[in-house]
């Protein structure tokens, strides 16, 4: 440390000899004041070192809370209609706004070993590119939002916000930080649900279990999946078996034991027809996955250093290490400070045809249970449906007033052979009619991304808008249900005799007149008929 002067002080001394000899009391209370200078001179440089944190704005114009898609569609489309526009989002995650799909899709099929620090994925379509929406250029500093005259979008990273307050138009952070807001968006996403045996099992269990949902997660299941030799994935929707198929094919090369159960009787029990789950399982198979259906967990233990999955009709499985892939918990945290709904059937915040839940706050992505103008009540967890209603909210909070009508489609790939799109309501419980034809080698995922060009397979990043669509002068195939060759087709699903929901299995780039069919919302006497807008015996 240095003296006033500069010269280095080897002894508070020094400093005590140049007072003149006062009585004891003045010279006690100047030694005191001594100290405590000596105190405050050897501490200041130690704390003016620390770096500090950034400067929150205490107000912005445009508050997006969650750092997801649905955010940044926001505040994409918030700049694009004011471009002026001071936007800043705050995340509670580490990192800036990237895509979730590529981290049970895209990225395990790499075969740059650096794959996980890099994050960039080559698409089916050979093309290379990463999964953070923008580089970190694109994005202003926070504590430069107020003064930028342009406006631009800010990114608050690591921070929580935990209180609201609708009536004072602001929101805490969980540094006790607050900031205030002209309108806001909740895009808070969602948690992965566990279940109840892995949860009850305790620490040993729970640190061997992985819930599948952020960067870190596919960082950590990645490594994990080098140094163990059998994983059990539980779940059998779009992640679970994304996953089981990314694992199993990765499977022949290292001896990684790779098992997938589910309750259900085959893969994507709840959303695809009994025969189509049925084919879709054969496939995953064949991928190297062992399947165990209808399952249903009983206990988790840890004996012997492997997990033991014991079922419910006494089966026992042992594993290494655990995935829980059984679905999300819509994150509804500042519901109770914020005094808003939470929709009791579809979970969510209850929000109107517009996404607004009060005057000046809207709701967007898996957290909004909104109000469908064709399907009604409803509440979605992909990734399109993150891009649309983004976008819709950002619209809507610079003005726009315009309902929920684009239906969002969503997709699921396994692997770069199979995939499928759909839109509306999806759900095996409902009656369903299949049309397929025989499947070309253009009839692939990795042949639709090739065709299209576009970066990730979101039908709303490529806008696109049905014509009325001229059917196909092919004669009409009868509707096949049990032929075991589903190489593509068309799956409607019905409600009241109204198709409400759709599958392009291996169709591709057709998506625009799927939904018109869903938009147009009529009773149709024969699907063979309507099955030919899709054109799927012409290729």
């Amino acid at each position: 440390s240095f003296g006033w002067s500069g010269e280095e002080v080897t002894n508070m001394q020094d400093y005590v000899l140049t007072v003149p000899l006062f009585p004891a009391f003045a010279y006690c209370l100047s030694l005191l004041c001594f100290r405590l200078l000596w105190r405050f001179l050897m501490h200041t440089p130690a704390l003016e070192s620390t770096p500090a944190s950034p400067k929150v704005p205490s107000h912005t114009p445009y508050l997006l809370i969650g750092g997801g898609t649905a955010s940044f569609a926001a505040a994409r489309s918030i700049r694009a209609r004011d471009p002026g526009a001071k936007v800043l989002i705050v995340t509670d995650e580490p990192d800036l706004p990237y895509m979730r799909p590529p981290l049970s899709k895209e990225l395990w099929f790499s075969d740059d070993p650096s794959v996980t620090e890099t994050l960039r994925f080559k698409q089916w379509n050979g093309k290379e590119r990463s999964i953070y929406f923008q580089p970190p250029s694109f994005y202003i500093n926070p504590e430069d939002l107020d003064s930028a005259e342009n406006g631009g979008v800010a990114v608050l990273t690591g921070k929580k916000v935990i209180h609201m307050d609708v009536r004072g138009n602001k929101v805490k952070l969980d540094d006790n930080t607050e900031i205030s807001y002209d309108k806001c968006l909740i895009a808070t996403g969602g948690v992965p649900r566990n279940l109840q045996a892995i949860e009850r099992a305790g620490e040993e269990v729970m640190k061997r279990t992985t819930l599948f949902r952020k960067i870190e997660d596919f960082k950590s299941l990645e490594k994990v999946s080098r140094n163990i030799k059998s994983i059990t994935i539980i779940g059998g929707g779009f992640l679970g078996s994304e996953l089981a198929c990314a694992l199993g094919r990765r499977s022949t090369d290292s001896g990684l034991e790779v098992i997938q159960m589910y309750p259900e009787k085959g893969n994507m029990g709840k959303v695809l027809p009994e025969y189509l789950s049925n084919w879709t399982t054969e496939k995953v198979k064949k991928e190297g996955v062992k399947i165990i259906s209808e399952a249903l967990v009983k206990s988790v233990t840890c004996k012997d250093d492997k997990l033991e999955i014991q079922l419910k009709d006494g089966r026992l499985v042992k594993t290494d290490h655990i995935v829980a892939a059984v679905g999300l918990e819509p994150n509804v945290d500042l519901a109770k400070s914020a005094g808003l709904e939470v929709d009791s059937d579809f979970g969510g915040y209850r929000v109107n045809a517009e996404l607004q839940a009060r005057s000046n706050i809207w709701v967007a992505g898996d957290a909004a249970c909104f109000y469908d103008i064709r399907l009604g009540r409803r509440r979605v967890e992909h990734h399109d449906h993150a891009v649309v209603s983004g976008r819709l909210a950002g619209e809507n909070m610079t003005g726009a007033s315009k309902p929920y009508w684009h239906q969002s489609m969503f997709w699921s790939d396994l692997g770069p052979d199979v995939g499928y799109e759909a839109i509306g309501i999806v759900d095996s419980s409902l009656p369903t009619v299949g049309v397929f034809a025989k499947a070309t080698a253009k009839d692939t995922p990795k042949a639709a991304t090739e065709k299209s060009g576009t970066g990730i397979r979101s039908e709303s990043e490529t806008e696109d808008t049905a014509v009325s669509p001229v059917a196909s002068s092919t004669p009409t195939p009868a509707v096949e249900q049990h032929k075991d060759n589903y190489g593509k087709g068309v799956i409607f699903y019905l409600r009241d005799k109204v198709v409400v929901g759709i599958i392009l299995w291996n169709v591709f780039n057709r998506m625009p007149i799927a939904r018109k069919i869903i938009k147009d919302g009529e009773e149709h006497a024969d699907l063979n008929e309507v099955a030919k807008l899709f054109n799927i015996h012409e290729d």
